[in-house]
């Protein structure tokens, strides 16, 4: 029995696996790690299965339908996301009239929130695998290896948790599968990479190109109301992988690609739990382990803690600042203080570690006020690199509720969540703001921010002195420069 998993083709270089999926000004890229981690579960039971990242490997659908074709799998994983779902909807269509006896199922957050409606849009689609897949998809794979296709029943298909699917012109949706409680029981996407990757066609500005992404952890212990993936895909409970297990692939990844740079480690929040952070730091430093490493944090974290990280290979950390107006923070359930950010960028200095900071516009209650004073923060923090963005509110998650029953979607279609060339669009407004406003208000944030001559005298210090970050900035800014100046001259 042959398996497809695949993240299908869209726009060139659409980075369907992020948090918020476009063609990014940046150029960045995300590994396809969910996608990974299911192949590699197919994989560990002995199914012959096949991943293909269409957009990283620039195939449009004819390409990828020839593929197919020569592949002729059973079974069709296929990836989604709130902006491409339409798109992958017509994939699928394409997929059922080439292979009509192949089992079609999709994943990902968008299907996770609205499995009802996906199923009702397309007659092509089988079943939806909702939340965290891989055991789900395994489940499904046993049954079709056992049964042909027109041999098996509702009945059995009801036994398969985490499954929505329609039989007799209804939809099913099971019980929900439990999250994953051992995580090493998962086989390393690493692993994948090597057999059906090319890692540089990967791409982050936070991390040293070439670089392999990881996760350490599923799932996250706060609440933020707009954050995607532990509201749909990896739930709220903080479940943690092994720090020998860790180990043990950081070390098979760097003698596996010896061409990487850098790891990023992309749990929501490696270093919610400080006794955990602080041993991966001190287990990377016993077995002597060199490659530099990126991760996500929040402002809570400590000065011993940052050493230690920095000690241990630590290069830069993503940290969502968010706004500069408490009561935005509070209502997006965000948990910080404004008072603490700047205690946190001066241990950070302090340490040696770089910091890129998020920023948020458009939140309920973001007045002209809000705005600049989160401008103003972000300027007088002055990490090493912003992004300001419109809220971006995703079904599935508390914000996209509250917008939702506010009327403030100003989006007609999920294709409107991107621009026609692929780029974040914005599709909300609030009290105070259109979309057309947000966006020229973080066009004028970017502006202000990165045009300042502070901070291109910074760079300019920073490439002479650090040739290593030449090649992750120079990459980043070929198209990201582009974007600003537009923007300033809009």
């Amino acid at each position: 029995m042959k398996i497809l998993v695949l993240n299908p083709p869209f726009l060139k270089k659409f980075s369907r696996p992020q948090r918020s999926p476009a063609v990014t000004k940046s150029g960045t890229l995300y590994f396809p790690i969910w996608l990974a981690y299911c192949t590699g579960a197919l994989e560990q039971e002995g199914f012959e299965a096949s991943l293909l990242d269409a957009p990283a490997r620039g195939l449009e659908l004819q390409g990828m339908l020839d593929h197919t074709a020569k592949l002729s799998p059973d079974l069709i994983v296929i990836d989604t996301s709130t902006p491409s779902i339409e798109n992958d909807i017509e994939v699928a269509e394409h997929l059922k009239k080439l292979l009509p006896q192949s089992f079609l199922v999709m994943v990902g957050t968008h299907v996770s929130a609205l499995p009802e409606e996906t199923l009702a849009m397309s007659k092509s689609l089988d079943a939806v695998a909702r939340r965290e897949y891989e055991y789900t998809i395994l489940a499904l794979a046993r049954l079709l290896a056992a049964k042909n296709k027109s041999d098996f029943t509702c009945s059995d298909l009801e036994k398969i948790q985490g499954l929505s699917f329609k039989c007799d012109g209804r939809t099913i949706q099971n019980p929900d599968r439990p999250y994953l409680k051992n995580l090493d029981e998962l086989p390393w996407v690493s692993r994948v990479y090597k057999k059906h990757l090319h890692i540089r066609d990967y791409f982050n500005p936070n991390a040293l190109y070439p670089m392999v992404t990881l996760i350490t952890s599923r799932g996250c212990p706060f609440r933020c109301n707009f954050c995607v993936y532990p509201q749909t895909l990896t739930g709220r409970k903080y479940r943690f992988r092994s720090i020998e297990d860790i180990l043990d692939e950081i070390q098979f990844a760097i003698e596996e690609f010896p061409e990487a740079k850098s790891i990023f480690f992309e749990d929501d929040t490696l270093t919610a739990n400080k006794r955990r952070c602080l041993q991966l730091s001190e287990g990377i430093m016993q077995r002597g382990i060199k490659i530099a490493w990126t991760a996500n944090s929040r402002i809570d974290l400590d000065f011993e803690t940052m050493l230690k990280m920095k000690a241990a290979g630590c290069r830069e950390l993503c940290v969502g600042f968010e706004s500069g107006d408490q009561e935005v923070l509070d209502s997006m359930k965000k948990g910080i203080k404004t008072s603490r950010m700047f205690r946190f960028m001066e241990d950070s200095r302090k340490a040696g570690l770089l910091i890129h900071g998020c920023f948020i516009l458009g939140f309920p209650g973001e007045s002209l006020r809000s705005v600049h004073s989160t401008i103003d923060l972000a300027i007088k923090l002055n990490p090493d690199t912003v992004q300001f963005y419109p809220v971006m509110v995703y079904p599935g998650t508390e914000a996209y509720s509250e917008y939702l029953n506010r009327g403030w979607i100003t989006a007609q279609s999920y294709r409107h969540w991107i621009t026609p060339e692929g780029l974040h669009n914005c599709v909300v407004r609030n009290e105070h703001f259109d979309s057309a406003q947000l966006v020229k208000l973080c066009d004028l944030a970017r502006r202000r921010f990165y045009l300042r001559p502070r901070y291109i005298a910074y760079k300019t210090l920073q490439i002479m002195q650090r040739p290593s970050e030449f090649l992750r900035t120079a990459k980043a800014a070929r198209t990201f420069l582009k974007h600003l100046l537009l923007g300033s001259r809009a």
